[in-house]
């Protein structure tokens, strides 16, 4: 079993720096997407920002990935790879995920959303699957078991009729970007770790209008839904403290996306 690491206070205070350039790179790769925009831009936009900040985007060159933002499209799940040639559509829906590091951590969050006008159908995959996160985050409390967090997101997701991937999970963050434990979003309840102060997780419901099997294309990387139903992408760094969940992606002025 993986040693699971408990954050210093200072640690802690390291985190939510790391935590708020993640979340400020988030939203300004959202607030990128419309129609006529490349991903390449939105990606380029994103690592010019975090190096602003003093830190570095935590994907570029992680395992040979290309871009500093995982950007994708519709079908896609998770892991696009930004690009010149995948330029933004009136009615695609656009995942975002964006790691920042800084002071010796990382922080780590996504978010999806509409390019332009999109369908109620694609509005209601993105909301069910942010509403799942914070289902899950209710549990996300000192002395609870991790599979509470990921049966709360499954349960959610399903009562509204669509699917969590099980191939991809969430996990613990901190000097790594992919610590223990892992955090699926599937499960029953009362199993795995149970949550200690000082534990600090990233929490990620993908979520598919259909079924939730996905493959790996030929890239290594980019992951599309096999049905090539729509998928969505919601994600949160999370401390565990004595007080309760406190999440680190928050931007100054309080918001998530």
């Amino acid at each position: 079993m993986e040693l699971i690491t408990l954050k210093s206070p200072r640690e802690q205070d390291a985190m939510r720096r790391a935590g708020r350039i993640t979340a400020q790179a988030r939203a300004l790769a959202g607030s990128m997407v419309r129609p006529g925009v490349t991903t390449k831009e939105i990606d380029d936009a994103v690592r010019k920002f975090i190096r602003s900040k003093g830190a570095q985007p935590s994907f570029l060159n992680y395992h040979g990935f290309a871009g500093s933002a995982c950007i994708s499209v519709n079908q896609v799940v998770i892991h696009g790879i930004p690009s010149r040639r995948v330029v933004l559509r009136e009615g695609d829906i656009v995942s975002v995920d964006v790691g920042a590091y800084i002071d010796g951590f990382h922080g780590d969050c996504a978010a999806t959303y509409p390019c332009g006008e999109i369908t109620p159908e694609a509005q209601r995959l993105i909301d069910v699957t942010q509403q799942s996160f914070w289902e899950g985050f209710q549990f996300a409390k000192a002395g609870q078991r991790v599979s509470d967090i990921s049966h709360a997101v499954q349960v959610y997701v399903e009562k509204h009729g669509y699917s969590v991937v099980r191939s991809f999970v969430g996990h613990g963050v901190g000097r790594e970007m992919h610590e223990a434990p892992e955090v699926p979003n599937f499960g029953p309840a009362g199993h795995g770790a149970r949550l200690q102060a000082g534990m600090a997780i990233a929490v990620e419901p993908m979520v598919c209008a259909g079924d939730w099997q996905v493959k790996v294309l030929k890239d290594g990387w980019t992951t599309v839904t096999t049905d090539g139903s729509l998928a969505a992408h919601y994600e949160n760094t999370i401390l565990i403290t004595e007080d309760g969940p406190e999440i680190t992606t928050v931007t100054e002025d309080g918001t998530y996306l």
